[in-house]
Order: structure tokens, then sequence, then C-alpha cells
């Protein structure tokens, strides 16, 4: 899951069966190594870097939850018992609860786009469907990596924030018969300054239509805080398509979509004056017509489309 993992392995008719990851939350994004499970059985310690440590690795405890195992007593378990204090645990990021194995790890690592440093970064986790924030959490400010675990059957959305730079979002759904997946969303943030562009990946549209759907709030109301916070910025709200119907359609279709941007904006209290939009339709698309053609699954072409198909917005000036 990101440097050394913890495993496991069973003896079965003299061989040991393929090593298994044990997954989070023993595993993290950074070195965890050296489990050793006490003579009870329901604990265990491990050596792992951990934000909020107190140095490199530090020693942590581990609860193992299931059915009731019987103590076993030993010398450890013995001089453990004697010095042990209540202790805490501290998670280092939040843990979303998932019955059963249907649930998927997010991890990624935060860095500035230009010097590729890794960054102290805010994210914020939604849940598109319900239009609710369900998590927030940083990333580790040495390695600029993170990790959340989430239960299937949801739209996500993902955003991250740093003071002095463009936030940056993503868009994923985790099916609710996916069972166990791990997705890897890393993101390179962008300085405000003229000329930067983003994506709003977390702006929704019906088919073929220009009406805002209600997921695009939390989106939206992070963009209305950036042009708060810089009141001078103005910006250019584009809107841009696949390259499926025609070129007419595709041109009139992105140019309604990124007005009723503005106009939400402008309802919301963001000056007039401050905002353009343009369509651009289908004439500047990320992937090629040639690229898909070569891809060989359907859903990976899908989600090429999807890529093409978007909001994005410019800073003009500041």
């Amino acid at each position: 899951m990101g440097g050394y993992d913890l495993f496991y392995t069973k003896l079965v008719d003299g061989k040991w069966t393929t090593p298994v990851n044990l997954g989070p939350p023993l595993n993290t994004p950074d070195d965890d190594v050296q489990l050793v499970v006490a003579g009870n059985g329901r604990f265990g310690y491990c050596s792992s870097y951990r934000s909020g440590g107190y140095g490199e690795k530090d020693i942590y405890v581990i609860t193992f939850l299931g059915p009731e195992k019987l103590p076993v007593l030993s010398n450890e378990d013995n001089l453990i018992a004697s010095i042990a204090k209540p202790i805490k645990e501290k998670l280092e990021e939040p843990q979303l609860v998932s019955e059963g194995s249907n649930m998927a790890i997010l991890t990624g690592i935060i860095r500035d786009e230009k010097t590729k440093q890794p960054l102290k970064a805010q994210i914020v986790l939604v849940d598109n469907e319900a239009n609710k924030v369900i998590a927030e959490f940083n990333s580790d400010a040495v390695t600029g990596k993170y990790l959340v675990s989430l239960p299937g059957g949801s739209n996500y959305g993902i955003a991250i924030r740093k003071d002095g730079y463009l936030f940056h979002s993503e868009n994923f759904v985790i099916p609710d018969e996916s069972g166990f997946r791990q997705y890897n969303k890393d993101a390179d943030l962008k300085k405000v300054e003229v000329g930067q562009t983003i994506i709003l990946r977390n702006i929704f549209f019906d088919l073929d239509k220009y009406t805002l759907r209600p997921e695009s709030v939390n989106e939206l109301e992070r963009l209305i805080k950036l042009l708060q916070e810089n009141p001078t910025m103005k910006i250019e709200i584009s809107g841009h398509t696949d390259t499926r119907g025609s070129a007419e359609h595709n041109q009139e279709l992105s140019y309604n979509r990124a007005k009723a941007v503005v106009d939400y904006l402008i309802a919301h209290g963001i000056d007039a004056g401050r905002l353009t939009y343009a369509g651009y339709g289908e004439t500047k698309t990320i992937i090629s017509d040639e690229a898909i053609a070569k891809m060989k699954s359907s859903t990976e072409k899908e989600e090429a489309h999807q890529q093409n198909r978007r909001t994005e917005f410019k800073i003009l000036s500041m």
C-alpha cells in the first residue's frame, strides 16, 4: 500500500500459501513492519511510520476484533499487564465502517505542480448522491500521502485545498457489488496565478441537458469561496463535450452548460463583471478519437469520453 507492508501466510500440507496483504488499518501508505502477536491472541504490536508519531517509526498496539478468544497466559502478557496504562487509539486517517468485503481504499500523494514537493493539504470527501461531506483530513506534511477507507455503492467527490493554491477535485464511483478495490488519486496542486486552468470534476448535468444537478452544489460552493477569498480575480468558465453527436449541437450544449455555472455564481453573490463563459464543444478534447479507438475495452473508452466531457475555469486576471 506504500512502503513496507504486513502480510500473512498459512502453512498448509507442509507448504506456505501465497502471502496476502493484511490491508488497512494495519497497513498505511508508509512503512509497517515486524508484527508480533501477544500470547493471548487478542493483541499485537507493530512498528509503523504514521502521522502523529514521536520520531521515525513508533510501536503501536493492535486489538484484533472478532470472536472472543480464550486467554493464554504467558510471561510476556504478565509483564505487559503490570506496566500497562489505558491506551487511546490514534487513527492516521478517518475510517468509514463498511460491512463485508464491499469496500475500497483510496490513497494518493499531494504535491506542488511545479516543484513536485509533497504538500500538507486539506482533503474533503463528499458523498455526491447524498450531497454530504463525510470526511475531512490532511495529507501527511512530510510525504504528502493520504489514505481513507470507503464503503461501496456511492458516487464520491474529493476536493483538495491549500492556501495559495487552486483547489483540485476528482470524481469516482465505487460500484455496490465491486468487492474490495484500491484506488489511487494523486494530485499536483496549481498556484493561484493568471493563466492557470483547472477542471471542475464534480459539476454534473443530466445526459444532453444543461440544468445543474443537485450533486454539483459542493463544487460550486468551493468555487464561490475561492472567488470570495480572491476578490479581484476574474475567470472564464468553459464547457467541453466529447465528439459524439454533431459539432453544432455539442457547441451549443457546452455553451449553455458554461452559462448555467455562471448564472449560479451570479445568483449566489459573485459580481457578473468578474465572470465570462464560453462553449468549446468538441474542439479541445483531452483524449483524441484516435487514442480512444485504440483502447480495448468499452469501459476504458467510456471513461475517456467522460474525461472529454467537462467544465473548466481559467484565471484571466488577479
